[in-house]
């Protein structure tokens, strides 16, 4: 086994994912702002998350943040805090507002793009609102939390001719674009199964009640999901003085009222990444089989031409990343390490040292978006493709409810002949929220 260790790489200096030779999008035609314009960015929605995108777009030349949302006061002042420091820094005039209802931003003429950063049962209405307040999107992954609500987006964004990038930004790493590239050419032969390793389904919420801080609005941070009392874990508490951020991510994504577990929150990182080699980006598995069922240890997607990809650990310290199985060798790539069969597969070594960076505050798939921006071309991750994988972890997530396979029609995303999986297609919303 050759082993190759490489650093998460800003790779500004090289360019973007279509040099590369990878599948580009078709461009799409807007009035928008030129190369010389400055873009300003809202933001909707301002944890954890928030914080690394801000860091990340202020690196950028040519980005403004102009304003936040959030439903938490304490995070507002947070926001505040950190653009109008950097503002003041980069000598700007010091123009920042924070908000407690996102359509305060889309209602800004001056805003020309939002960045939703939500947890996920947020993500629809919000994108919706967004697509027909005109404004371009950058959209955290998951996409959406059911698959009703991914159509519906897709269909939103094309009628109103808008560029949505997924944060899926593995997408923009060297290393997992190398791996599409070798499965895309064909170096490893006709594929003979994937292992992508995400985890598991979520879990019914079980955190005790507490009392609801006196600054956070609980109701509309609930929105369209049923109504589930509030535990810190859902929001990790924050400081600003002395500044202390959260010290874990929302666990709302763990909990099946409220997230789609790690099948969802992994699985459209490394399932996106399955899919986008062998070309299944704009479409899915064909049959989703649980695990435990008829001696099957993994969750396994079976594509109509027999491929199987499970989610099934690929080395003994189970490190979340993906395993292509080929007839000429093997490659498996994850955001720390790339291995492979044989020297042949392995990506070219670094070109210059680059620092190591968080994961998230890389600024490659940011850059990405920006261009899109400028440029009005499709970005590296598009919304059909967010979708898709997002897809691939509900249908696991619904095999595994139902303890038993699904058949899944991917042309025209519906269940075959499975009325008990059909009511998993969607959600009764919360009084006062409709789709």
């Amino acid at each position: 086994m050759k082993k190759h260790n490489t650093s998460r790489r800003d790779f500004i200096k090289t360019g973007f994912a279509g040099a590369m030779g990878l599948t580009l999008f078709p461009a799409i035609k807007s009035c928008r702002p030129s190369v010389n314009d400055t873009i300003r960015l809202g933001i909707i929605g301002l944890g954890r998350q928030a914080v690394f995108l801000v860091n990340g777009f202020h690196r950028i030349p040519g980005m403004k943040i102009v304003a936040g949302c959030d439903v938490y006061g304490v995070k507002r002042e947070r926001f505040r805090r950190q653009v109008e420091k950097h503002q003041r820094e980069q000598n700007q005039r010091v123009e920042v507002d924070a908000y407690l209802d996102y359509k305060d931003i889309l209602l800004r003429k001056d805003i020309d793009a939002v960045v939703i950063s939500t947890p996920d049962h947020w993500h629809a209405l919000q994108t919706i609102d967004a697509c027909r307040a005109g404004k371009d999107i950058y959209l955290e992954k998951p996409l959406t939390f059911t698959i009703k609500e991914g159509i519906r987006v897709v269909e939103e964004v094309r009628k109103n001719n808008l560029i949505l990038a997924v944060g899926s930004q593995q997408r923009s790493d060297p290393n997992f674009q190398h791996a599409v590239k070798m499965v895309q050419d064909g170096r490893l032969g006709k594929l003979n199964r994937i292992q992508a390793w995400v985890g598991g389904p979520p879990t019914p919420y079980d955190l005790p009640k507490e009392t609801i801080p006196d600054d956070l609005d609980w109701e509309k941070w609930l929105g369209p999901s049923p109504y589930v009392h509030y535990n810190h874990e859902l929001n990790p508490p924050i400081s600003l003085d002395p500044l202390v951020n959260e010290q874990l991510w929302g666990a709302w994504r763990w909990y099946k009222e409220l997230g789609g577990g790690f099948l969802t929150d992994w699985g459209t990182h490394h399932f996106d990444i399955a899919q986008w080699a062998i070309g299944k980006e704009k479409s899915g598995p064909s049959r989703i089989i649980p695990a435990g069922y008829q001696g099957h240890e993994y969750i396994t997607f079976v594509y109509e031409d027999g491929l199987e990809m499970a989610n099934q650990p690929y080395n003994e310290e189970k490190e979340r990343g993906i395993k292509f199985w080929g007839e000429n060798g093997w490659l498996e790539v994850s955001r720390r390490n790339f291995n492979a069969s044989d020297d042949q597969f392995l990506p070219p070594e670094p070109d210059d040292a680059d620092a190591d960076v968080p994961y998230e505050m890389g600024t490659a798939h940011l850059i990405d978006f920006v261009e899109s921006l400028r440029t009005r071309r499709e970005p590296i991750a598009p919304v059909e493709a967010g979708h898709r994988s997002c897809t691939v972890g509900t249908l696991g997530n619904i095999a595994s409810f139902l303890e038993r396979p699904v058949e899944w029609d991917p042309e025209n995303e519906r269940f075959i002949n499975d009325p008990e999986a059909e009511r998993y297609f969607h959600r009764e919303y919360r009084q006062g929220y409709v789709l």
